[in-house]
């Protein structure tokens, strides 16, 4: 049996065998050490009594071992399961009883499950790659079915305008490493060390952020464009430490929004053009900023880019009818290929339109240029009064107040005006609530100023770095949502 499409960008990838391709900060592998580290698994594996379509969970730090034994999965023919190795043995044993994998790899080897109540190993379609969860940000996260070749598909629709029009492997000169700061388990992760060998390149991992160590890294491999959270954005910019990040010249923003403020700040301080990008796990990256966009329209900063080759979309009011030019609505896409539904009873299919458009729940705005602006999450929205509050907006103007370290903001109910914004406040030093409301009055609208300031020792966040608010709705007193789509975790 021929090797699956993501095991051949390893096992074809341009580096001699004595290459390094796989870096952490104190190790690295070479090309030829990574493929026999990925054969040695598929082999054991196969030792094991895995068979064709089987799920393996891989429960690894980041680093060399957790590619190779992704590799290692698809090579024996089955369909990886990543676990963040972070998560709590709660968590992970519902992570296996609802993808019910056959054999776990972790740090001391390989092992066979058997996972009650459903001690039967699942079989998938024989096509499927790896399963992937929502961040669940705004609900109970649900598992993503993701193809060899619609996620290959995927990969090239973001690196073929970068290469201009090239696609595979033909890259006109040897690019730099590609950087990953985030966990592999994710699809952020995932996506970007998949992106970087079909784009040729090595991959330099990070077990877990830090900005003086990321500085260097960027200085040790000569790294000119890379990938960053949001979150991560925010701490360079906060950080007197990191004085340069030469020679970096573009980070692209993912797995959330960045607000146009944060995107500004890092380009005046670093001289580092933020290019954002917008996805989610279902769809992959659909909208996004290339070189030239960057160089031609730099007055867009702040803006999510422009659809993909291949990729249509349309913003729609409540009734689905198009809205006008410049009009926000909800934002809908077409790639050309998506996930190929959930390893559970929810229905992808539910979400689509007549036409085959992906509901994404977030609203967006589209200007003449076909820039696309992020407005937030519909199931975010807080309607006051029948006035619209983008939290995303109220929580820039939050983190301008100084002493404000960070800042989420929530609707709670209100009986006269249906919801209210309520602000969840994290600071490093005493800050009155007339300090902050005077801040927000002189550039917010008055309805969209909180009502309310609750101060945290720190805001629930997920491994992507994206706020949970539903764990802070039932403080607000407002039920806590239990279904709902996750915006992009799944921003790669």
């Amino acid at each position: 049996m021929a090797p699956p499409a993501l095991a051949r960008l390893l096992l074809d990838h341009p580096f001699a065998d004595d290459e390094g391709l796989l870096y952490t900060a104190g190790r690295s592998v070479t090309r030829g050490g990574a493929v026999a580290a990925a054969q040695a698994t598929a082999d054991d594996l196969r030792a094991l009594g895995i068979q064709r379509g089987q799920g393996v969970a891989v429960r690894l730090p980041n680093g060399p071992d957790f590619v190779t034994s992704m590799i290692g999965v698809w090579l024996a023919g089955a369909v990886l399961v990543p676990v963040n190795p972070r998560v709590s043995e709660r968590e992970l044993g519902s992570i296996l009883e609802r993808t019910a994998p056959a054999a776990l790899v972790g740090p001391g080897g390989i092992r066979a499950l058997d996972v009650e109540p459903s001690p039967d190993p699942r079989t998938y379609d024989p096509d499927t790659a790896f399963v992937l969860w929502t961040s669940g940000t705004t609900g109970t996260p649900k598992p993503i079915l993701h193809t060899h070749n619609a996620y290959l598909e995927l990969l090239d629709r973001v690196l073929r305008p970068l290469r201009g029009g090239k696609g595979g492997g033909e890259a006109r000169r040897p690019p730099t490493p590609n950087l990953i700061p985030v966990s592999l388990a994710l699809n952020a992760g995932l996506y970007n060390a998949l992106f970087g060998l079909r784009a040729g390149a090595a991959l330099v991992i990070m077990d877990g952020f830090s900005t003086t160590e990321f500085a260097r890294l960027v200085r040790r491999f000569a790294i000119r464009s890379t990938v960053l959270p949001p979150a991560a954005i925010a701490s360079l910019n906060a950080d007197p430490a990191v004085v340069s990040l030469a020679p970096l010249k573009y980070v692209r923003s993912i797995t959330a929004p960045l607000s146009p403020r944060q995107a500004r700040r890092f380009h005046d301080r670093f001289s580092v053009f933020v290019l954002n990008g917008y996805g989610q796990a279902e769809v992959g990256e659909v909208i996004g900023w290339t070189a030239a966009d960057a160089t031609g329209h730099p007055e867009k900063i702040g803006s999510i880019g422009r659809p993909h080759p291949g990729v249509e979309i349309k913003i729609v009011d409540e009734g689905s009818a198009p809205v006008e030019p410049g009009q926000t609505g909800e934002l809908l896409v077409r790639p050309p290929s998506m996930a190929a539904g959930y390893a559970s009873d929810d229905d992808l299919a539910e979400r689509l339109d007549a036409a085959g458009f992906l509901r994404t729940g977030d609203i967006a705005r589209a200007d003449p240029d076909g820039f696309v602006w992020l407005e937030g999450r519909a199931s975010d929205l807080i309607n006051r009064g029948g006035n619209k509050v983008f939290p995303e907006e109220v929580e820039e103007v939050l983190r301008l107040v100084p002493g404000v370290v960070d800042a989420a903001v929530v609707g709670a109910s209100d009986e006269r005006l249906g919801e209210v914004p309520v602000a969840y406040l994290v600071t490093s030093r005493p800050v009155s609530d007339a300090e902050i409301r005077d801040h927000c009055r002189a550039q917010l609208t008055p309805y969209k100023v909180p009502t309310r300031f609750v101060r945290t020792e720190s805001l629930p966040r997920n491994e992507a770095g994206k706020v949970v608010r539903s764990r802070l709705l039932a403080g607000a007193g407002r039920p806590p949502v239990e279904a709902g789509y996750s915006a992009p975790d799944e921003r790669p």
